[in-house]
């Protein structure tokens, strides 16, 4: 895989927490931050789908309700919500 060169300005102490946190976890302070970047993404994936899973356990009656009256219209598409 192609690796990109960032930077950042960070304080010395978050500079210092992040060596030794790699170390620790016996990765290089890239890899270090790139597993952190991977975590944020994963559980803001995570957080999504289960936001949009509550509003469908919530709601699932409202798209019931007006796939029903699209069907006694005769415009119904065949699609669910859920």
């Amino acid at each position: 895989m192609a690796k990109t060169q960032l930077g950042a300005r960070v304080d010395d102490e978050v500079a210092e927490l992040a060596k030794a946190r790699a170390k620790d976890r016996g990765l290089s302070v890239g890899d270090y931050i790139a597993h952190l970047v991977r975590e944020d993404v994963d559980g803001l994936r995570a957080r999504g789908l289960d936001a949009a899973r509550r509003f469908l356990d919530e709601h699932q009656a409202l798209f019931d309700e007006a796939e029903d009256e699209e069907a006694g219209r005769g415009t119904t598409s065949g699609a669910h919500a859920a």
